[in-house]
Parts: C-alpha cells; structure tokens; sequence
C-alpha cells in the first residue's frame, strides 16, 4: 500500500502556480479551489477530474452547498494524505442572524421557532464566545449532516422526519473574532478544529444568547496554510488546464 505523501512534499496548484503540460498528476497533487455557492463538495469533484485527467480525484474536508471558499483537491499519490489535510485547523467568515431557528441549523432550512434578539448587545457576544465557545467544547452535530447513523446518514433520516439521538463531540475553537455587528446579524471569524460544525455554532450561540440563531452565509478562508488568496473556481481551474494541455 502506498503510503501518505508528506504535505511538505506534494506539489500545490492554485493561483500562482499551475501544473506543466508535462506534469504527471498521478504522482500526486493539491489544488486549491475557491468552491462557489450552490455546489456540492463532490460536484466539484466530478467537474475537476474530468479536466485533470487523473481518475483519483478527492476532496479534503466537505463544504456544505451553500458555503463557498476553500475546498482542497487531492488527486493521485495525494489521495492518501487526505486525512493530514483534514487535520489541520481551519478559518472561517460566518454570518449568524439571531431571532430564529430553522430545521437544519442554516437558511435553507424551514424556521422553526423564534425569538426575540433586541437585548444582543456585542459586548454579550464577546463575553459568551470567550467563556462559552474557546477552547475545547462539546458539540451536538446537526441532523442535517452526512453523519451516520445505523448505517443512514443522518440528513437521510432527517428527510424523512426522523430524528436520532447525537452525542457531543468534542471539537475545538482556537479564535473568533467579531468583524460586524448589525444586529440581528453577526459576522465572525472563527478559528477551528476539523470535525466543527459552524452551523452548530450558530445554533448553539443563539440559545447562549437566550435567543436563536442560524447560519445565514459562511465562507472557509483558509485550511492550514492554503489559503483563499491562492484559490481558483472550478471553471478558472478548468480553462487554465485547459491552455495547458492544448498548447
């Protein structure tokens, strides 16, 4: 079995640096894509190994349809090192409204209940994130995720409107920074561990707040040190290769 290539060792493609004609991507490769909204993390996938001509093709960490930013691509020998890319921490731009909750923790979801958000002062939010949610903290995983459960994933169950009982997992918050408070709506940059849901985040700083809250805009900015300034959308990506192979 072929064993983990080591980061420091694979080659990364992105903005400022693209394969040659003569590059053999079965030797192994990290690109980084600037996921656009309403894209499946796997549909990026289908779309990148058709242009890379390389059938193993993966993705390092899902994106959830409507988040954008950083998704890395690992094809060939680098396949295999998915799960060092997967450990890294990751940065995040959230944007939260506070006042309602809605079934699957972000917009595209049905409101489920409301509540009132005129006493959320930033202040309140900066107390509650440093106390609350810093450090290492238990994290119920919402039913809307590809989670499984009896061997379903959960979104499958939760379609059917069945709910499951999720335990806490521990997952870490390494940072969160405020960038704009206009209530009811705040925007955050937080700092991560793998395995976070940023919409349980959401959720679970609304009750904290003795309110509600969902996910209303996320972009991952970072993943270690690939970075969003080096990302490139599936279709630039796509006519770059393209040049390159026909010229």
């Amino acid at each position: 079995m072929a064993r983990a290539l080591p980061l420091d060792e694979i080659p990364v493609y992105g903005k400022n640096n693209l394969p040659t004609k003569d590059t053999d991507l079965k030797e192994g490769g990290v690109f980084i894509i600037d996921k656009p909204l309403e894209w499946s993390s796997f549909d990026v996938v289908k779309f990148l190994r058709k242009r890379i001509r390389v059938k193993k093709v993966g993705h390092a960490g899902t994106l959830d349809p409507l988040a954008t930013g950083v998704l890395i691509l690992c094809c060939g020998r680098a396949t295999k090192s998915i799960s060092l890319i997967q450990d890294l921490p990751k940065v995040y731009t959230a944007e939260i409204t506070f006042g309602e909750a809605t079934t699957t923790y972000d917009s595209e979801g049905e409101v489920t209940e409301t509540a009132d958000w005129k006493h959320i002062t930033k202040e309140k939010i900066e107390s509650v994130l440093s106390d609350e949610f810093t450090g290492t903290v238990e994290q119920i995983p919402p039913m809307y995720s590809a989670l499984k459960y009896g061997g379903k994933k959960l979104y499958e169950l939760a379609r059917k409107g069945e709910e499951v009982v999720r335990l806490p997992r521990q997952v870490t918050f390494h940072e969160h920074e405020i960038i704009n408070f206009s209530p009811p709506k705040l925007t955050i940059r937080t700092t991560c561990s793998k395995g976070t849901y940023i919409r349980s985040l959401a959720r679970d700083l609304g009750e904290a707040l003795d309110s509600k809250g969902y996910l209303s805009g996320l972009e991952r900015t970072s993943i270690g040190h690939f970075s969003i300034e080096e990302a490139l959308t599936p279709h630039e990506m796509g006519d770059q290769l393209k040049e390159i192979w026909l010229s």
